[in-house]
């Protein structure tokens, strides 16, 4: 069974840089793969996703311009570049393999990886 595996998260100072990666253990066969967050209290939001086809990306409104999804075909990887963090970034962040964007539906998630933005 493929699994998706989250590293990189962490503790950092408000307006620092984080950058997380997802490996997948094999094909995932959905179009698309994502990151999700989940805060303290709040239901899971979609952040970001790409299409593996062609590298088409998307981004929730909050995060555009601050953080830059990217894919490694070859070796199955998927980053999330997270510049000019904010402390409302805090959250647990979920990969995803996406089968659609609109609306979002996913067809596996990863166990997740913590980032805390200090103020």
């Amino acid at each position: 069974q493929v699994q998706l595996v989250e590293s990189g998260g962490g503790l950092v100072q408000a307006g620092g840089s984080l950058r997380l990666s997802c490996a997948a253990s094999g094909r995932t066969f959905s179009s698309y793969m994502g990151w999700f967050r989940q805060a303290p209290g709040k239901v899971r939001e979609f952040v970001s996703a790409i299409r593996w086809s062609d590298g088409s990306t998307y981004y929730a409104d909050s995060v555009k311009g601050r953080f830059t999804i990217s894919r490694d075909n070859a070796d199955n990887m998927v980053r999330l570049q997270m510049d000019s963090l904010k402390p409302e970034d805090t959250a647990v962040y979920y990969c995803a393999a996406v089968r659609s964007i609109n609306p979002v539906g996913v067809n596996l998630w990863g166990k997740g990886t913590l980032v805390t933005v200090s103020s």
